[in-house]
């Protein structure tokens, strides 16, 4: 008997313990529970529908129901101009690149009556779309992509000296496509031919069009934040030659100290009455 009542004491402090427990544990719950539940109602009231792209896309797409989804954004970061039906997309026109799963929004799409697309859904009011032959060389291998700025030079003939000549005569012209076209070669062969597609003013390709038919073109591919206008006079065939030239110095003659140079002579006539008399100095 004597151990059982030692026992008791320690049995009601379990009892306790584990009961104080259980209910301190309860009143967590009831504290935290309702404040998640209110946050993840709070974020399913502000998440919003937007639609964005399910691929890659290029400028000039027309919009099909395939290439279009909707995703949710948070009422925060909602994109301006955004659409949140797909259906008020298909049909529509892109004027800009899209990357997969970015949003659509108006700005870069054409207006709604645009209803065809290429490079004339792309075209401001008074410019033009030209295109014209090139080669690997003249593309720099590749490099030249659509939204490219390039600057145009081209080797002729100078009509007053007859020498070839080498010219920038268009700068900052934007690049609308590239592609490859299929011509008939020299031997009647069809040959592969590569095709860049520029945006220009009416003027600038009046110049292009002389340009590529009485010269050959090259392009330069330039930094698109570099708008610094450069004026050259062109480079001929004398020029390019003399570019970082060498410039050997003269050799001097040294002087030979036994050789004496000789002496200007002067010759006077000596009158004297009726005689004459010539003396040489």
């Amino acid at each position: 008997m004597g151990k059982l009542k030692a026992l008791i004491p320690v049995v009601l402090a379990l009892v306790i313990a584990v009961g104080g427990s259980a209910l301190i544990y309860q009143y967590m719950q009831q504290q935290s529970t309702p404040q998640h539940a209110e946050k993840m109602e709070n974020d399913k009231i502000t998440t919003v529908p937007v639609v964005v792209s399910t691929t890659d896309l290029a400028w000039g797409t027309e919009l099909t129901k395939e290439m279009v989804k909707t995703v949710s954004f948070l009422q925060g970061s909602l994109p301006a101009g955004y659409h949140s039906a797909t259906e008020d997309l298909v049909g529509r026109i892109l004027i800009s690149q899209l990357s997969a799963n970015e949003p659509i929004t108006e700005g870069r799409l054409a207006p709604e009556d645009v209803t065809s697309g290429g490079v004339s859904a792309v075209l401001e009011s008074g410019m033009r779309a030209i295109a014209v032959p090139g080669n690997k060389v003249s593309g720099i291998s590749g490099f030249i992509r659509p939204g490219n700025q390039v600057d145009v030079l081209v080797t002729m003939k100078d009509p007053d000296s007859e020498e070839d000549v080498t010219k920038l005569v268009l700068e900052k012209i934007p690049v609308l496509a590239t592609g490859t076209q299929i011509q008939e070669g020299k031997n009647g062969e069809p040959s592969p031919v590569d095709v860049y597609t520029l945006k220009v003013k009416p003027e600038e390709a009046e110049k292009l069009t002389l340009a590529s038919s009485r010269g050959k073109l090259q392009f330069a591919l330039r930094n698109i934040k570099d708008q610094d206008t450069v004026l050259t006079e062109g480079a001929n065939i004398a020029d390019t030659l003399d570019s970082l030239k060498v410039i050997k110095p003269k050799p001097v003659a040294k002087a030979n100290p036994r050789r004496i140079a000789p002496r200007q002579a002067y010759t006077v006539e000596v009158i004297n009455g009726e005689n004459r008399d010539t003396k040489r100095f």
